[in-house]
């Protein structure tokens, strides 16, 4: 195997054509195929190459994301009130190119797996083509509708303004991040985690050089506060859409972006949308569930939503492991099922399962060690430090099971089983999680630590039912 080539190639090495299949792949000429790779030494080797890199692209992420807070926490709480409220718009927003690229991801690793890199190259192209479109007709009405948007939240007249600012900015950087969004799934389902990691990390630099030019104007530029932050965002989004499509056009990665694949082909673009429109479902329902879940917390104050903001961006950190071997289960699930060994694609997935859950299992306990630290770096006012180890402290506890949750999502989506997770969230967050939060905010007057426990539900009713369904082996025969 070429030693420049991305980590993972031992299972994914499309060639421009269909030479001979690599033994590692298909067990030709006494080689190992999916199932020997996956049940050899080098088995938490090859889930690990395709899992770092993707933590460390979330990992840079989530760093950009505290910087952000902490740079915005120095224009008090109605700024990190106003922009924690506006990225849950962005993610709601976002959330429609889930359509796209789970469907990319599914289809590209089956296709690379039967050794079929041309068609793979095919609905990257049409991918791409399709976020553009789904990007621009989402934004439009977004932008048209910021403040009423960020004042359904609940928000305080001062947040409500300062949140519509930042979102018709933010809405801007919508079109890039999609186009980079859908390259990066097509390239891990392709087996390449590398390159995504590049073009974020691209991104996340410029994103806190833009955050510290912009929002306090330093270097000759005006002091634009949260509107500097998104304007940090939408600059380094585009920086990194141009960077990841000349990556692909010029050739040399897994995948190559041909100008031949741009031109819609509905049929294309139906079989992408067919596997990956449950996921946006899902994806939307659970932004719905988090509005709602915010409608409750805004019950006790401004204090508790900037809490709930600050906690979800440090915690964040501590979920980095479940996307990353959520991302490889997805990759090695779709390549197994399409070399035909679903026995590798079933090993693949519990392996990155314990895998995610040991690593998750002990940022959990330095998460709960050092809440209160933690939180002080963030806020010096005592009500936000206390809401915020309290809500640091129950997501610490939730980290075995989120573990469970993200890999086992990944591994049915890898494998086009994007259905079943959707049930989930119906089930578990809504049932559990928001039934739960009405029941103890609106109904017994409970305290905030009691609204914050109701995570523990919702993950609980997760596990339970994607091990089930996991375990019970349908996703086994679903074609895309």
């Amino acid at each position: 195997m070429d030693r420049e080539a991305p980590f993972g190639a031992e299972l994914a090495s499309p060639p421009e054509e269909d030479p001979p299949l690599d033994p590692a792949i298909e067990g030709a000429e006494g080689g190992p195929g999916f199932e020997g790779v996956l049940d050899s030494d080098r088995s938490h080797r090859v889930v690990w190459s395709l899992a770092w890199p993707v933590i460390v692209t979330m990992l840079s992420e989530s760093l950009v994301g505290l910087v952000d807070m902490l740079m915005v926490s120095r224009l008090g709480s109605q700024s990190v009130a106003a922009v924690g409220v506006g990225a849950q718009v962005l993610g709601g927003v976002s959330v429609t190119m889930t359509a796209i690229a789970t469907g990319t991801l599914a289809l590209v690793a089956r296709m690379v797996g039967a050794r079929r890199p041309r068609e793979a190259e095919r609905v990257l192209g049409q991918s791409i083509t399709g976020a553009i479109v789904l990007a621009l007709v989402a934004v439009v009405p977004v932008v048209a509708l910021a403040r009423p948007l960020v004042h359904a939240f609940g928000t305080e007249e001062a947040v409500a303004d300062l949140g519509a600012a930042f979102v018709r900015i933010v809405m801007l950087s919508i079109p890039a991040s999609s186009v980079i969004f859908v390259v990066a799934s097509a390239l891990r389902g392709a087996g390449d985690t590398r390159t995504p990691l590049l073009v974020g990390l691209v991104v996340n630099a410029l994103n806190v050089v833009g955050n510290w030019l912009f929002i306090f104007g330093h270097a000759g530029f005006p002091a634009m506060g949260v509107r500097g932050s998104a304007l940090a965002t939408t600059v380094a989004f585009g920086t990194g859409m141009l960077l990841a499509l000349g990556l692909l056009a010029r050739g040399g990665l897994r995948l190559r972006l041909r100008a031949e694949d741009l031109p819609p082909q509905p049929a294309v673009l139906r079989r992408v949308l067919g596997i990956g429109t449950p996921a946006a479902l899902e994806q939307l329902l659970m932004q719905v569930g988090f509005f709602v879940y915010l409608t409750f917390a805004s019950r006790y104050g401004t204090d508790a939503l900037a809490a709930y903001f600050i906690g979800v961006r440090i915690l964040a950190i501590s979920f980095l492991p479940g996307f990353g071997f959520a991302a490889a289960a997805a990759a090695l699930v779709g390549q197994s099922l399409g070399a035909g060994s679903t026995a590798a694609a079933e090993r693949a997935g519990w392996l990155a399962t314990w895998m995610a859950v040991a690593l998750m299992s002990a940022t959990g306990v330095v998460a709960y060690v050092f809440a209160e630290p933690i939180a002080r770096l963030f806020s010096d006012h005592p009500p936000v430090v206390e809401a915020t180890v309290s809500f640091i402290h129950m997501l610490a506890i939730a980290q075995p099971l989120m573990a469970i949750d993200f890999t086992l999502g990944g591994a049915l989506r890898g494998a086009g089983d994007t259905r079943f997770p959707l049930v989930t969230v119906l089930v578990a967050f809504y049932g559990c999680r928001l039934g739960y939060a009405w029941m103890v905010s609106s109904v017994l007057g409970l305290g905030l630590a009691w609204l914050w426990s109701s995570l523990l539900g919702d993950y609980v009713a997760r596990v339970a039912l994607k091990a089930w369904r996991f375990r019970g082996g349908a996703w086994k025969s679903i074609r895309v």
